[in-house]
């Protein structure tokens, strides 16, 4: 059985039935199961934002961790 990665878990089923309630109800992620598996996951806009940014910011900082090694370059802010 695959484990659930939400507090909260609906069938499809419901979810069609309750849509408005289920979202207002959840405080994270709602696992949507179907036959009982997890079949997606559903989240608020303002949370899938919040991680897409975040993973941006985990990109950058994978960037900038690559490029630590790399030798500096002086430029004067005239030369900018």
């Amino acid at each position: 059985m695959e484990a659930v990665l939400a507090d909260y878990a609906v069938s499809v089923t419901e979810l069609k039935r309750n849509y408005a309630a289920i979202m207002a109800q959840a405080d994270g992620a709602v696992a949507v199961l179907n036959h009982n598996k997890p079949e997606a996951y559903l989240i608020s806009a303002e949370r899938y934002q919040a991680l897409l940014e975040y993973m941006e910011d985990l990109e950058d900082v994978k960037l900038a961790l690559e490029r630590s090694d790399e030798q500096a370059v002086k430029v004067s802010l005239d030369d900018l």
